[in-house]
């Protein structure tokens, strides 16, 4: 098992206390699990988050999103009821090009689903949720959570490894190729309900595989807020090659909170697509950890916000050897008086020769009352490395929007149609086109709206 390896992240302030009470979970909520090793991960995680604060604007990380809105008290651990709102029809739909799935996970408040391609479970593929998994593979469970996030980076990834008793374990063995893509949904649904979710990718040496992960809930305002707390653990191994897509659209009375990190090997390769459609506030990190020669690492993200939307993304690629590149595109959309926030960072060890990082995060402003905030960072400690950054704030052209308009289109479909064309390039990207067309159909249902 390779260690983890020492990287630098941002600063954090001081403990402050916020006006934010403590929730009303308890030891008790804690999954109930017969494995040992099992119910000690949990223990320990749950002691771990009740020494930490919650995170305050005087945390570097934290500073430009403001959590003191949240009502800790008033949620409970998720509780499943046949009188809840079931999945729409068409979050079941493949995503990924083609209908055939080599299998699929259904979890969270509905009836679970769970099948597996004949041809890959008899390769040693496992494909299940956290309560089958816990049964039927404890020791492969015991041997791959917390092994790339910690329970310790903060309250909240300290309170989801405690109290997750959902999520999905994917794991590939040496040398299987898993052809077809494999596709899981993560549902909430309800008033004051808290969602805690666990997400394991682990590829060994030479494996291949494509995974698309969706979080849901049912769409419109709710004067009840319902909270989502998750953890994502990646590994790709040597010459391995993953391709992960994460959609979120959870409904605009979610506060979701996310930690979210990759660890690629020697010769690995990671395609990381994540798109985020609802939620009232998100706070997201997302790191890839370059930890052998070759590795590499791809993210591509984009968001489209409206209403009093408040996104958050914090992303760090790490090159902590030689030869390592990562390449990362966010590019979002803002209308209305939501806000975004994207903080970014290259970080290059002593010693990382040949590190080839970029990253890059566009913004387009449709709305007075909307805002974006920008933040790119380079931390550089090799020679002989090249690594560029950019960030843009922008308006839509009016030069183009005349264009348009000359030619007769209506103003609103030729608003429509820039921003189709804005986000081209991050489209290019996905190599789906079901994930393509749910984030299309989203930007026209939000433009759409009066």
């Amino acid at each position: 098992m390779a260690q983890n390896p020492k990287i630098v992240t941002r600063r954090k302030g001081s403990a402050e206390q916020t006006a934010l009470a403590e929730f009303n979970f308890s030891k008790s909520d804690l999954p109930r699990l017969s494995d040992e090793h099992l119910r000690a991960y949990h223990w320990s995680a749950w002691e771990t988050s009740t020494t930490l604060p919650f995170p305050t604007l005087r945390d570097d990380p934290w500073r430009r999103t403001d959590i003191r809105g949240l009502n800790t008290e008033l949620f409970r651990p998720a509780e499943f009821s046949r009188e809840l709102p079931k999945p729409p029809t068409g979050l079941l739909d493949p995503v990924t090009t083609g209908s055939e799935r080599a299998g699929q996970v259904i979890s969270g408040m509905t009836e679970p689903q769970r099948w597996l391609d004949e041809d890959a479970a008899a390769q040693g593929v496992v494909f299940m949720d956290f309560h089958e998994a816990e049964e039927q593979h404890p020791d492969l469970l015991n041997r791959l959570l917390g092994q790339i996030v910690s329970p310790a980076e903060d309250k909240f990834t300290a309170l989801a490894a405690a109290m997750a008793s959902d999520g999905v374990v994917l794991y590939v063995p040496k040398n299987v190729i898993v052809e077809k893509p494999l596709q899981s949904l993560y549902w909430g649904a309800g008033e004051n309900q808290a969602f805690f979710n666990h997400l394991v990718v682990w590829l060994e040496e030479g494996a291949q595989a494509t995974f698309v992960h969706e979080s849901a809930s049912p769409k419109g305002s709710g004067e009840a807020q319902i909270l989502h707390d998750g953890i994502v653990e990646i590994y790709v191994g040597r010459n391995a090659r993953l391709n992960f897509v994460e959609l979120q659209s959870w409904g605009d009375n979610v506060w979701s909170f996310t930690r979210e990190r990759a660890r690629v090997m020697g010769d690995g390769a990671l395609e990381w697509i994540f798109g985020a459609m609802g939620t009232h506030l998100t706070k997201n990190f997302s790191d890839i950890d370059l930890v052998e020669a070759g590795a590499q690492g791809r993210m591509s993200g984009f968001y489209f916000a409206s209403g009093r939307q408040h996104l958050d993304h914090d992303t760090q690629q790490n090159h902590m050897a030689p030869n390592t590149t990562s390449d990362l595109l966010y590019k979002g959309a803002l209308m209305d008086h939501s806000r975004s926030v994207w903080q970014g960072m290259i970080y290059v060890a002593p010693g990382a020769l040949g590190t080839d990082g970029y990253q890059a995060n566009r913004n387009l402003i449709l709305s007075k009352g909307a805002r974006a905030d920008s933040i790119p960072g380079l931390e550089i400690l090799a020679d002989d490395v090249r690594c560029t950054h950019g960030a843009t704030v922008g308006k839509i052209d009016e030069s183009l929007l005349f264009y348009l308009l000359s030619r007769g289109i209506p103003r609103k479909d030729a608003e429509q149609l820039i921003v189709m064309g804005f986000f081209t390039p991050i489209m290019e990207r996905i190599p789906f086109e079901g994930v393509r067309n749910r984030f299309l159909d989203a930007i026209q249902e939000k433009m759409g709206q009066d």
